[in-house]
């Protein structure tokens, strides 16, 4: 078999090793611009450039080093230059243990109010502020994905009253689900602090702006841990400094890197960080694409695949 991977940073190389160790007589190479045209029967790749897709037959299957799909999906001209081919994400590979870990984090800097114990220590104040009542901080959950419920566990594991949002129908033992555009209102009403973990698509896009935020009980807080483009910045922004929003911690950003004249990163009550949360764990990462591959290479239908990407609803 031929594997083709592509990815703008410096792993490339790393990746053909991890992906060679686990097919063994597999030829592995880095994408080469001055190669084009070399046919490789699948891609591993993270944002990959036009020029990838000019060999004279489509692959078998595409592999993103990734969970999400968008940056793919959403530039038609590339889709299109796939051929049809199979998109197949990863559906875990040690990302939600991650994200659920950063997520907890946030929660409880900013229940238990540490970021003020931080500026205390600063200041050489000592002064205790009262305890919480978990029972007033009720945490929505936006997304019930592969990454998305385990987050949700984490939090409710914590003695946080949770709810959990999806698009379409999903069952987490223990936790209340609503599901559909037509629950999404109550849920947010609901919620004190909202966690976002949706794919992005055309109708997610947007989704956190001033309408639906406000609909957060007062003194809400935001996390955002799945793609920049489902906050309307300025929204947010103007919801924290009118008071209806606490705060918000935001690891993900429309532009990356978040450019340096951008007011997030000036503003006392957002906490940003860089597309951190969950960072892709290159040897469990090559393990589970390994598998993949010879799942498809031994006949394996693609309903069969865990992770195939359905182009039509976007992930």
């Amino acid at each position: 078999m031929r594997i083709v991977v592509y990815t703008p940073g410096d792993e490339a190389s790393a990746w053909c090793t991890e992906l060679l160790r686990r097919l063994p007589g597999a030829e592995v190479w880095v994408f080469d611009p001055a190669d084009a045209h070399r046919q490789a029967d699948f891609a591993v790749v993270w944002a990959p450039p036009a020029d990838m897709f000019a060999a004279p037959a489509p692959f078998k299957a595409i592999f993103t080093m990734g969970a999400g799909v968008d940056r793919l999906l959403r530039t038609p001209d590339l889709l299109a230059l796939t051929r049809g081919a199979p998109i197949i994400r990863l559906n875990d590979a040690g990302m939600s243990a991650q994200m659920a870990e950063y997520v907890c984090h946030a929660l409880v800097r900013h229940t238990r109010q540490l970021a003020a114990y931080e500026a205390q220590q600063a200041a050489g104040q000592w002064h205790k502020w009262p305890g919480i009542s978990r029972e007033e901080w009720p945490v929505g959950v936006m997304g019930l994905g592969s990454i998305g419920e385990p987050v949700a566990r984490a939090v409710a594991a914590l003695g946080y009253p949770t709810l959990g949002w999806s698009r379409s129908a999903r069952k987490v033992e223990g936790i209340e689900t609503l599901h559909g555009a037509a629950a999404l209102d109550g849920f947010l009403r609901r919620v004190r602090v909202l966690v976002c973990v949706l794919p992005l698509t055309p109708e997610t896009d947007g989704l956190l702006n001033r309408e639906r935020l406000s609909q957060l009980k007062s003194g809400g807080y935001l996390i955002n841990v799945a793609r920049g483009q489902h906050v309307v910045d300025e929204d947010l922004i103007a919801l924290i400094d009118a008071g209806h929003l606490a705060g918000a911690t935001l690891d993900v950003f429309r532009e990356e890197p978040l450019p340096a004249a951008h007011p997030f990163w000036r503003h006392p009550k957002i906490a940003v960080t860089p597309h951190i949360s969950a960072i892709t764990l290159l040897a469990e990462s090559a393990a589970q694409i390994a598998g993949k591959i010879r799942q498809l290479e031994a006949g394996e239908p693609l309903a069969r695949i865990d992770g195939v990407v359905d182009a039509a609803r976007g992930y």
